[in-house]
């Protein structure tokens, strides 16, 4: 089965080579191209103050994260939760930079270059010349963004794995019917609420005297006997 990791940051600015560093990370994690439920979530003290622009984005405070433990700290819980997975993020490089910043200052091996999968760019490639922030994907997906008044790296994250999901078909595969799996599923829910196959034909519900009292209907009623005629029903000529 295929394990993939949703992943976002938030940070203290948009460089770590000027000494930005990062301040909350958050992950998803799927399964088959379907969210398991585990999550991954973490704010970090970046052992800097905070810029009031940045603040203005995500919200995250220095009084937030002054007792939040330092990416030192985390790194083996956030690696652990990505294993050998390939990772996911919006514009995957910027993501990128500040993980392995972060992962350098601490002496902590990083994540192969190849793992990381840009939905910036598969966005991109299949929306050409239109707008792919995560905002822009979420609107076109109908996603709804009611509960994001602000940027969270968790938050975020949920919002793109749906917007990933949709990139790479997720949700129309898990409705397919057609597969052997939903079919045996639809069958034993039929069964446990006590329906079996039904009988081709199915059985007739009306007793001989009905039957015969109907033909004698369609004799004595109708002028044209040749639609019932193709149905099997022998209705007979007129006297």
């Amino acid at each position: 089965m295929s394990r993939e990791i949703v992943l976002d940051t938030e940070t203290t600015g948009f460089d770590p080579r000027t000494g930005d560093r990062l301040v909350e990370v958050g992950c998803i994690e799927i399964q088959d191209l379907l969210p398991t439920g585990r999550t991954f979530h973490r704010f970090v003290n970046p052992e800097r103050l905070i810029p009031a622009g940045a603040i203005a984005v995500h919200g995250i405070t220095d009084e937030q994260v002054k007792d939040a433990p330092k990416f030192r700290d985390i790194v083996r819980d956030l690696m652990d939760f990505i294993g050998d997975a390939p990772v996911i993020a919006h514009n995957a490089a910027f993501d990128r930079s500040f993980i392995d910043h972060e992962c350098g200052l601490c002496s902590h091996p990083l994540l192969d270059a190849d793992r990381w999968i840009d939905t910036l760019k598969l966005a991109q490639s299949r929306f050409p010349g239109m707008p792919n922030s995560l905002d822009a994907l979420c609107k076109r997906y109908k996603i709804s963004l009611v509960d994001r008044t602000l940027h969270g790296a968790l938050i975020d994250a949920r919002l793109l794995a749906e917007v990933y999901l949709e990139l790479r078909g997720g949700k129309e595969r898990s409705l397919d019917l057609s597969s052997a799996k939903a079919v045996a599923a639809a069958v034993a829910a039929d069964r446990a609420q006590g329906y079996a196959p039904r009988p081709r034909p199915l059985a007739a519900r009306s007793t001989e005297d009905e039957r015969a009292l109907h033909i004698a209907f369609l004799k004595t009623t109708l002028k044209d006997h040749s639609l019932w005629a193709g149905y099997g029903v022998e209705v007979g000529s007129r006297d």
